[in-house]
């Protein structure tokens, strides 16, 4: 039987955004062993009809919990978290979830504007779950809703390739800039995780300063919080930490990259 302190943390997203989580995860609990499976098959999640993508994500997970055994599963995608997250915790009640949602509290907590934007993919903002974290946290700030169709494709891009081009980054953040009354955003909520990736892209295209919040260390902080304590801080996973891609197959750009991460690809 697997040991308590040698099942692995497993972290999931439709492609390579969650490596910002599991960089951060890397720091807080170096002595846990990672999982990492990009459902890079069905990248992007965008385009899927929602209940054939809860459906998709439901059955993998019952594979991946069979076959790795998690301590914890981290849904380091927006997308998927707020389509299945319920959906999940209810089928493998046993395995503890934490999901990845816009932050849009802190967001709301910090704007000295009161304009406040979310960029995000289509599926996000157009989720009641999105609405609902809205209305309960952010009823008294403006909020705009910004669903680009491009970037997670760009930062997929960029990280393959080490370049992509500034008006393209441009032209998918300038919604979220807006002026209203004398005042302008001042915070920009990055709502999928791949989009850290490009925030040096933003901060440079931007037509002024604003807050870029990233919630991977928060989501990392969460993970960690939910782990039994019992692994020495000083120890090192026994075995290498993992990449799996359910295409059987990602490009040897990927395959490189996941080895920068200290990712074995199999």
């Amino acid at each position: 039987m697997t040991t308590s302190s040698a099942r692995p943390v497993l972290m999931f997203d439709s492609g390579i955004g969650g490596l910002t989580v599991l960089r951060e995860a890397r720091v807080l609990m170096p002595e846990r062993r990672l999982v990492y499976v990009a459902d890079d098959a069905a990248f992007p999640y965008g385009g899927w009809e929602e209940g054939r993508l809860r459906e998709r994500i439901v059955s993998l997970f019952a594979d991946l919990i069979a076959k790795h055994d998690p301590q914890i599963a981290v849904i380091a995608c927006n997308t998927a978290s707020t389509l299945v997250l319920a959906d999940l915790r209810s089928a493998f009640p046993d395995t503890p979830f934490v999901g990845t949602v816009p932050a849009i509290k802190p967001a709301a907590e910090r704007t000295r504007s009161g304009l406040i934007s979310v960029l995000a993919t289509p599926g996000t903002v157009k989720r009641q779950y999105t609405r609902d974290l809205i209305g309960e946290w952010a009823a008294k700030v403006h909020v705009r809703l910004v669903g680009s169709e491009r970037l997670a494709g760009l930062a997929e891009t960029y990280m393959r390739e080490g370049f992509v081009g500034e008006q393209a980054v441009r032209d998918e953040i300038l919604p979220c800039f807006i002026e209203q009354d004398g005042l302008r955003t001042d915070i920009v909520v990055l709502a999928c995780t791949h989009y850290p990736f490009l925030v040096n892209r933003m901060r440079k295209t931007a037509p002024w300063p604003v807050d870029w919040i990233d919630p991977a260390e928060a989501i990392a902080r969460r993970a960690l919080s939910l782990l039994p304590q019992n692994a020495r801080a000083d120890a090192l996973p026994s075995e290498p930490d993992i990449a799996c891609f359910t295409s059987g197959k990602p490009d040897p750009a990927i395959q490189r990259l996941m080895q920068g991460f200290g990712l074995r690809v199999l």
